[in-house]
């Protein structure tokens, strides 16, 4: 790269409230191996009421003074991830080429960005020999933040580790490339996302589904590789893990409305076999119960898996109860985004 082209990659993290997070974000960012003056990082604030834009500020100090990449800080009037993303994009040079998805709660390798070109020019040229439609975006596979996890946090972990409780996108445990509808933090073609115009600010959560819907529908190819990875903290409260079923499930029946195609049966599951109780208890049946039972030994089968596997005992109580928890709230979130407009009740 020359001294006059400027940066060809741009990082975008929206945040709020990240204290305990972005510092160690950034940190990483800053030690890549790839050249510094070829990567900016954007940081969207949404307004953050605890000391996460100090962090920031000590981090754009320290890249400042150890050659780093240069970090920008931004208010975020919009406060949400898609608002923050769409600034972003109005405000990067127009040098940069590619823009990587991250947020504040996340990590990454020394290589990643690297890596992540790397493996953009290698689908990116495999599509083209197979004369199939322009990549748009790749996503990279999702790991647990690095460290001890708490309890309850090994719980999550493992609900959504499993096959019951991933559902595509970020939490989906895949091993080898593919294509996707839902690349999790994806390098995106900067062309290809205005393209389509952006991201749509009146998606609170589900923005990147929403996005991603409207690139295949204009043509182009959205892939996913394990080749490297992003670690990232996952809720950590009861009351979080709650709110986040509910807001997932209500934007995600926003999104089928709108897209169709991005209708996955799975995440109905839960929605089926209580209709189908409902049905059987109406019409008298002494089989009524069946779903419900079925489903339970569905659940503790998994968390005898997922125990064994992990070698956690704990999980024979978390697996079961965060995945409850999970379908339960997302199922309420699918039926709330029927019935309510505008934002979820669990939106922040």
């Amino acid at each position: 790269m020359t001294a006059m082209a400027g940066p060809t990659i741009a990082t975008v993290i929206p945040v709020l409230n990240e204290e305990g997070h972005i510092g160690k974000c950034l940190e990483s960012l800053i030690a890549q191996d790839h050249p510094a003056d070829d990567h900016i990082i954007l940081v969207l604030d949404g307004g953050s009421t605890d000391n996460s834009q100090s962090e920031i500020e000590n981090a754009i100090n320290y890249s400042q003074q150890n050659n780093g990449p240069k970090i920008e800080l931004m208010d975020n009037p919009g406060r949400h991830v898609s608002s923050a993303r769409n600034l972003a994009l109005s405000r990067i040079p127009p040098s940069v080429t590619h823009l990587i998805e991250l947020i504040g709660h996340c990590i990454v390798p020394k290589n990643h960005i690297s890596t992540r070109m790397k493996s953009w020019q290698k689908y990116d040229l495999q599509t083209k020999e197979n004369n199939s439609a322009p990549l748009g975006a790749l996503g990279v596979k999702v790991l647990s933040r690095e460290g001890n996890l708490g309890m309850f946090e090994s719980w999550v972990e493992g609900a959504l580790s499993s096959p019951l409780g991933s559902g595509g996108g970020q939490f989906d445990n895949f091993s080898s490339a593919g294509k996707t509808k839902i690349p999790a933090f994806a390098t995106h073609l900067r062309s290809a996302v205005q393209d389509v115009g952006g991201w749509d600010d009146d998606f609170i959560s589900c923005q990147d589904s929403d996005l991603s819907m409207r690139m295949i529908e204009q043509g182009y190819c959205l892939m996913r590789c394990p080749e490297t990875t992003v670690s990232m903290a996952k809720r950590t409260s009861v009351t979080r893990w709650w709110k986040m079923g509910h807001r997932y499930g209500f934007w995600r029946t926003k999104t089928v409305l709108r897209h169709p195609k991005r209708i996955s049966l799975r995440e109905y599951a839960p929605w089926f076999g209580l209709v189908l109780s409902a049905v059987l208890f109406a019409l008298s049946s002494d089989y009524w119960g069946i779903p419900a039972v079925l489903y339970g030994v569905v659940l503790l089968v998994e968390a005898l898996r997922s125990s064994i596997s992990n070698r956690r005992i704990s999980l024979l109580i978390g697996i079961p109860v965060c995945l409850f928890m999970l379908h339960t709230s997302f199922s309420i979130g699918l039926f709330d985004g029927l019935l309510r407009k505008g934002k979820a009740a669990s939106d922040r």
